[in-house]
């Protein structure tokens, strides 16, 4: 039941973020013909992925100002622009472009996905309830079940063509269950404690850390492992799809357990468990000899994956001034979401000079990073 009223009180973000599932899911089953299409190296795809962070980066920076700005209409206006931009893809037949349409693609979905966390918060906030992870569960269901529905598009002899103005057309639809007819900004309440004078940037910067390695481990995965699967595994066309699958199903599962487990274990112990389980799924991937396997090494992977990030927004936002926790979390994000588009550049350039078992020993190594990051939160929490 808690499920359910959660998704109640959070329905706008809800779909918001089941829209960037959609977004992503789609854009990482196509990564090998987009990748083909614009004729790129690995190194070269890397990079072009990564240019995704200046967008993103400058449209979390403006995120809370925007959102403001929009008010009730900022789900519905940013959920359009991503729809429409989203077919930028089709016409990708160069470097350049790609770099530019990155930047362009990287600003859109970031500043939907950032506004969608903010509200999420302020919801959190006013409703006494924890709202992440079901909602972040929302985003992993999109993104499995766009992934395979594109991997049997392909299959069936469909291509960035096809894809991405069908895949348009459901994210047009999609943002109107984004509307909020009953939206209302934060309040100020009266008696509540001063807004301190600077930001908690002890706080920021360590739960950005934690979103930082969690999406360079997480998009690492989704773009790179239908690669991994059909050249270094020996897959079929459409069998790497599987990949990005098994991550953003497993991810959807473990994403509702969360959503109970975090109100009785706490925010601490789930991001501690969730890099563990992390570490050992990229280690797994990185060995695995055959396609089963390292779809059971993306299946650990994920579950580590799949609680980090709304756990860390939902740590982060009880840290916090409840009038900062806008600009708080979208600082954390700026800083902590470009892990989502330096997770692909980094893999593509290790896997150009030493291939892709090493880069996701790579991966490994930097999620491991979660776990200090999370015992300092701790010890500054514990003295108060």
């Amino acid at each position: 039941m808690s499920i359910l009223r959660a998704v109640k009180v959070s329905r706008a973000p809800f779909f918001g973020l089941g829209i960037v599932g959609l977004y992503w899911g789609t854009f990482s089953a196509m990564v090998p013909d987009l990748k083909a299409q614009v004729g790129a190296s690995d190194a070269q795809l890397g990079w072009a992925l990564m240019t995704a962070a200046i967008g993103g980066m400058a449209a979390m920076f403006l995120a809370p100002k925007v959102a403001l700005a929009l008010g009730k209409y900022q789900l519905p206006v940013l959920a359009v622009i991503l729809a429409l931009l989203t077919q930028l893809p089709v016409f990708a037949h160069s470097l350049p472009f790609m770099f530019v349409m990155m930047v362009v693609l990287g600003a859109a979905v970031s500043g939907f996905d950032i506004t969608s966390n903010m509200r999420l918060s302020e919801l959190e906030e006013r409703h006494g309830l924890h709202l992440m992870n079901v909602n972040h569960a929302m985003f992993s269901l999109c993104f499995g079940l766009s992934a395979l529905a594109v991997g049997w598009m392909r299959q069936s002899g469909m291509g960035i063509a096809q894809v991405f103005p069908l895949m348009g057309a459901v994210l047009l639809l999609a943002s109107v269950l984004t509307w909020e007819k009953d939206w209302q900004p934060v309040q100020k309440e009266e008696g509540a404690a001063a807004v301190p004078a600077s930001l908690p940037w002890f706080f920021i910067l360590t739960v950005s850390v934690m979103l930082f390695v969690s999406f360079v481990g997480e998009n690492a995965t989704e773009s790179w492992s239908a690669l991994f699967i059909e050249r270094e595994l020996g897959g079929a066309v459409g069998h790497g799809s599987f990949g990005p699958t098994t991550l953003g199903l497993v991810m959807f599962v473990f994403r509702l357990m969360g959503q109970v487990f975090t109100e009785k274990l706490g925010e601490e112990r789930i991001v501690l468990w969730s890099g563990v389980f992390g570490v050992i799924g990229s280690l797994v991937m990185a060995l695995a000899p055959t396609q089963e396997i390292a779809l059971l090494g993306i299946g650990i992977s994920a579950i580590g994956m799949a609680v980090i990030v709304p756990t860390a927004n939902s740590l982060l936002g009880k840290l916090v001034h409840r009038e900062q926790r806008a600009i708080a979390i979208s600082r954390a994000w700026m800083f902590g979401f470009s892990g989502f588009f330096i997770g692909p550049a980094l893999i593509g350039f290790v896997s150009q000079h030493w291939g892709l078992r090493v880069a996701f020993v790579i991966v490994a190594g930097l999620v491991a990073t979660i776990i200090p990051a999370v015992l300092m939160v701790k010890s500054k929490r514990a003295a108060g």
